[in-house]
């Protein structure tokens, strides 16, 4: 209907609603925030890979790609210099995440399901709490612990491994000693402790938005508590159990000054031992970013910076890939 004082032709002008000016302003920040973190991404890796330039132009981007880390040999100059191999830093620090990862991802999951499906409720929150503390525990306090407490306690079942296991052929390589302490292996078990939190955590949170009637409608047909958590829950939380697994592993990649105590720092060569000493991406920068005085060695360390970053990005947008496919790859098989 036309309004008696418009004249034809011309539409009742409404009124905008006072939310929708704080809608489009609430859009316009999380736009912004978005827009902001992808900005402060690629700027650190324009600046990494700015101050990493002069290595690259002298050795190649890929000539990294050798064991040989040598910026205390003597004879360097700027037309000679040392080389800088990071190829031991990227097995090291692939090597302990995994080693952590597979440490840590079962146990996580087997707190997150105590806590969620099993504990009383006196129980659940000391123990959410208990959980959560051990995630603002400092990691140099992890280092300081594992070196005192963790390596003496891991003489003996190391020495066991390598009297059983370091027999085997093949398998053996992995278990063989000398076994000083500091090693890959005592690194992977303080990675696994200090990501142990966050998965649970998030683990935890997914197990509590299982919906109440699938748990209920399996136990209505006669499963058991362990038949309803294997058919209801676990099916039902498996991409949030990979996000969680995932967002562990982004931690256990990163992860400097308690890796850095107790790995060892060895950086001229690949232990083919868990049992040996090695060093990772941050480890090494770590160490040695305050004395980098040589031709060449500073610009080196932020080679390794950059390819810790990009290791860090394939991670996790890899993690990214398989949560997404998991629910296609499923429908797919009905």
């Amino acid at each position: 209907m036309r309004s008696k004082d418009n004249p034809p032709g011309v539409g009742i002008r409404r009124r905008r609603h006072p939310l929708a000016s704080g809608d489009s302003a609430f859009r316009g920040l999380a736009w912004l925030a978005g827009f902001t973190v992808v900005v402060v991404l690629a700027g650190m890796g324009l600046f990494l890979f700015s101050q990493a330039l002069p290595a690259i132009r002298q050795y190649g981007f890929f000539s990294f790609l050798h064991v040989r880390w040598a910026p205390s040999e003597a004879l360097a100059s700027q037309s000679h210099p040392n080389p800088y191999g990071i190829l031991q830093f990227i097995y090291g620090t692939l090597v302990s995440a995994a080693i952590a990862m597979v440490m840590a991802v079962p146990v996580g999951v087997g707190v997150a399901l105590f806590i969620t499906q099993v504990a009383p409720a006196r129980l659940k929150k000391p123990l959410i709490s208990l959980t959560e503390l051990l995630a603002a525990v400092p990691s140099v306090v992890y280092g300081f612990w594992a070196i005192f407490a963790l390596l003496p306690a891991l003489r003996g079942p190391v020495h066991l491994l390598e009297s059983s296991l370091g027999r085997v052929p093949g398998v053996g390589v992995l278990f063989r000693g000398p076994y000083f302490g500091f090693s890959i292996i005592a690194a992977a078990m303080v990675l696994s402790i200090m990501i142990l939190p966050i998965i649970t955590a998030i683990v935890r949170e997914v197990f509590e938005t299982v919906p109440r009637d699938h748990k209920e409608a399996a136990l209505a047909l006669g499963a058991t508590r362990w038949e309803m958590i294997r058919t209801a829950v676990l099916p039902y939380s498996r991409k949030g159990i990979l996000a969680g697994a995932f967002l562990g592993l982004g931690r256990a990649l990163g992860e400097t000054i308690a890796v850095t105590m107790v790995i060892g720092n060895d950086v001229s060569r690949i232990a083919k031992s868990l049992l040996g000493q090695g060093s990772t991406l941050a480890s090494v920068i770590a160490n040695e970013f305050t004395e980098a005085n040589r031709p060449f060695h500073l610009p080196s360390l932020f080679v390794v910076a950059f390819w810790l970053l990009v290791i860090t990005l394939i991670v996790n947008a890899g993690a990214r890939l398989i949560v997404e496919r998991r629910p296609q790859a499923r429908a797919g098989r009905r």
